[in-house]
């Protein structure tokens, strides 16, 4: 049996540091109607796991990937999509958890 995410998550696009909040299943499943895709896009959840898109007769999926993200890989990833907006002092950016980095990017957490 496949496993499921455990939302929240975030949609890491490859080649942009941007993330995307995905607040569950459904979120993600409007969001993917709009996207285009590529096969390195990953969606890592709550607790690390990672998650490969997949199209099969026009329907998303997600695919359970073998990479597993510790707090400090998200951490770095939040960073990174600061960087961006560059509104955050960087340095002090630091997770203990990955479901404490992904919260972090919630709407409205600021």
């Amino acid at each position: 049996m496949l496993s499921a995410p455990v939302w929240p998550a975030i949609l890491k696009l490859d080649g942009d540091d941007e993330l995307l909040f995905i607040a569950s299943q459904s979120q993600f499943e409007d969001e993917a109607t709009d996207m285009i895709f590529s096969d390195e896009d990953i969606l890592i959840d709550s607790e690390g796991a990672s998650f490969l898109l997949s199209m099969e007769s026009r329907q998303i999926s997600l695919v359970p990937h073998t990479k597993q993200f510790e707090a400090i890989e998200v951490s770095e990833l939040v960073q990174a999509h600061e960087f961006c907006k560059a509104e955050v002092c960087l340095t002090k950016i630091h997770f203990p958890t990955v479901r404490e980095a992904i919260a972090a990017l919630a709407p409205f957490k600021r």
